[in-house]
């Protein structure tokens, strides 16, 4: 149909016409419902379902604008970015991300798998609910997503090929400004400080020297680095659970980065949950249960990677000076070096800038979200002043467990 040889932003009835032609699961006159179901920052998502057998597709539009700003102006082309990833990730961990059934383009738009009958995880943990296959998926994810396109395991001219495919400069430049910039000086006035915390954030944020000079070195290094294909935005909003089984999805910030980036944003939404817990749940039984899985979800996370990291390496590993002994445990090191740091850059970020969590912002109590906002503040320096001191799980839950014991 000509309505869509030209780019336009669609609206659910567009939608429904969209997947009539696109797609050859839906009969031309069958009776199809469409809903527009996003809820993130960026883009439009429409569930497209046919009223009489149930099937049902997403499709997913990159729009020229954020939803969270009109200030903030965006190239499409971050949609053939995010269906390039979801088949790279695929292919490396088979069934951890949904399946790709089409990419449009000149629509700058998606066809995707349905995943209804999963739970985004952040409203799964919000609900204290827990995931005990988690660690095992998401560690296999990021250990082959994240070792599998670097320079260790890919003749070096194809990578560099694969760095060209995944230049994403606008969504880059959100990620240097949101996480790397505006919360620790608030250039552009519109950090979301909650008003309580102004004078909290203002001494331990914004008049923080020493901090700012570390700051800046992660800065350098995320635009500098280009280590491994990311996800660029891997954290428990971008993927969906159930009992058994976990699904990573919207991979459109993806671009080759620190690996350290990916693995430090899981951690640092786990201990948003774990501080909603903490705040929220009164039976004192359910509330150990809770916090205890997060700590172990933790410490598994790291711990499995460091395990998958080393078979995988030695699986995979192509490069001759990658194979000289001990540049393996020293590469490792380097990532584990990133990964506290953008898990303390993460846990600094979600609380006084632009885009808040809701883990901590459902926290009715106001001297309770004080207090976790307070704890990822100082947990998030931690973790940036002494990124090189974090080599196992148990040192990432243990910081977390001293800071929340103080009195702050």
């Amino acid at each position: 149909m000509a309505e869509f040889n030209k780019y336009f932003l669609m609206k659910a009835p567009e939608a429904i016409l969209y997947a009539k032609e696109k797609l050859d699961i839906f009969d031309a006159d069958e009776e199809i419902e469409a809903k527009e179901i996003g809820d993130g920052n960026l883009n439009y998502v429409f569930k497209i379902t046919s009223l009489k057998s149930g099937q049902s597709v997403i499709v997913k539009q990159a729009g020229r604008e954020a939803r969270i700003s009109a200030d903030i102006k965006l190239s499409t082309d971050r949609a053939r970015i995010e269906a390039q990833a979801l088949l790279q990730q695929d292919k490396l961990a088979p069934g951890i991300v949904p399946k790709v059934y089409l990419f449009d383009e000149v629509m700058s738009a998606t066809i995707m798998e349905d995943l209804s009958d999963y739970t985004i995880m952040r409203t799964a943990l919000i609900n204290h609910q827990i995931f005990p296959e988690f660690a095992e998926h998401i560690s296999t994810f990021m250990v082959n997503n994240l070792v599998g396109t670097s320079d260790i395991c890919i003749e070096h001219k194809a990578k560099k090929d694969m760095v060209r495919s995944y230049i994403n400069p606008e969504l880059c430049e959100i990620s240097e400004q949101l996480v790397y910039s505006e919360p620790f000086h608030d250039a552009m006035g519109r950090n979301n400080v909650y008003a309580p915390m102004a004078d909290f954030v203002q001494k331990e944020l914004y008049d923080d020297a020493k901090l700012k000079l570390e700051v800046a070195k992660l800065k350098f290094e995320f635009m500098t680095h280009g280590q491994a294909l990311l996800h660029g935005d891997l954290h428990t909003g971008s993927i969906f659970v159930t009992p058994t089984l976990t699904k990573v999805f919207d991979p459109e910030f993806a671009f080759y980065g620190p690996m350290g980036y990916d693995i430090g944003n899981v951690i640092a939404n786990l201990f948003f949950a774990w501080l909603n817990g903490e705040a929220t749940i009164e039976d004192i039984s359910e509330k150990k249960i809770f916090l205890d899985w997060i700590e172990s979800t933790v410490e598994d996370i790291v711990e499995l990677f460091k395990h998958k990291y080393d078979k995988f390496f030695d699986a995979n590993v192509t490069d001759d000076m990658a194979q000289t002994d001990g540049f393996k445990e020293w590469y490792l090191e380097e990532v584990l070096t990133d990964t506290a740091a953008v898990a303390g850059l993460e846990m600094i970020r979600r609380i006084v800038g632009l885009a808040n969590v809701k883990d901590i912002t459902t926290i009715l109590d106001e001297n309770a979200r004080v207090r976790a906002e307070k704890v990822c503040i100082l947990v998030g320096k931690r973790f940036i002043m002494n990124s090189k001191q974090y080599r196992t799980g148990r040192q990432f839950v243990d910081t977390l467990k001293d800071v929340a014991s103080e009195r702050i």
